[in-house]
Formats: structure tokens, sequence, C-alpha cells
């Protein structure tokens, strides 16, 4: 099963001093073998991508724990806008439909009650595979 045919995978992306930190995401196609999902501007990976593209992806589940039999790929990430964003966001809610404005609707929720408001979805991310991995899979 293709990377882009999992509901979720585990995206880890690292810290200025090497610290890996994982997350799970959803992940849609996006052409010639690389995966997309959407953030946001004020997350903690986008933060994380300003500053090195290098991340590892791995099919999971909504928890982050990953599928069995499944080894880490090594890729690089880019945060997107514009066109590239609007065709991540029509990809996602065609993939995720009404799950996508649940998950809208607790994350302003939680923003409220934390009182820490970030914008939901407002920058897509393009993950492509090394050339290596995609070679050795």
């Amino acid at each position: 099963m293709a990377l882009s045919d999992e509901r979720y995978m585990l995206l880890t992306t690292f810290r200025r001093d090497g610290t890996p930190v994982a997350t799970p995401v959803w992940v849609t196609p996006f052409g010639d073998g690389s995966v997309a999902f959407w953030t946001s501007s004020g997350s903690g990976k986008a933060k994380r991508l300003a500053h090195t593209q290098r991340v590892t992806v791995q099919p999971s589940d909504a928890r982050g724990r990953v599928k069995r039999d499944t080894e880490p790929i090594e890729a690089t990430a880019r945060v997107v806008e514009g066109q590239e964003l609007e065709e991540i966001r029509r990809n996602v809610k065609a993939k995720y439909g009404f799950q996508t404005r649940i998950t809208k609707a607790l994350g302003t929720l939680g923003g409220i009650l934390k009182g820490n408001r970030i914008p939901y979805g407002d920058r897509g991310v393009i993950v492509t595979p090394n050339r290596d991995a995609t070679a050795a899979a």
C-alpha cells in the first residue's frame, strides 16, 4: 500500500538540536510520489520545518502508533501557501470529509479554552521521499 493510501502517517520533524519530534498527521497524494497535509502556521511542526526540511514519515494510526512491518522513510518537506495549499485543502476535504469540520471545531474550542488560538489549516506541507528511500521501497 502506498503512503498516500494510508489514513495517517507519523511525521517526524527535527528541532534545531536534532531532537526528533513525531506527530501523526492526515495524508493525501500530491503527485510524483509526494504526499501532503495541512497544518497551522503556529504549529510546532511548521516552526521546525522553517529551519530544516528533513523529515521521516511512516504509516501509523491516529495516535501515532506505527504500522507493523513498516520502516521510516527519509524525506524532505516544504511548507506551502497559495495554489498548492488550495489543492491540498481539496484533497484533504475529499478524503476526510466531515471529519475536517469536527477537527476544526475542536481546535477552535480548545484554543479558546486554553487562550492560545492558532490558525487552522492555513499552511500546506508537501512531503517528498528522498530518491534513495523510494529506490529501496
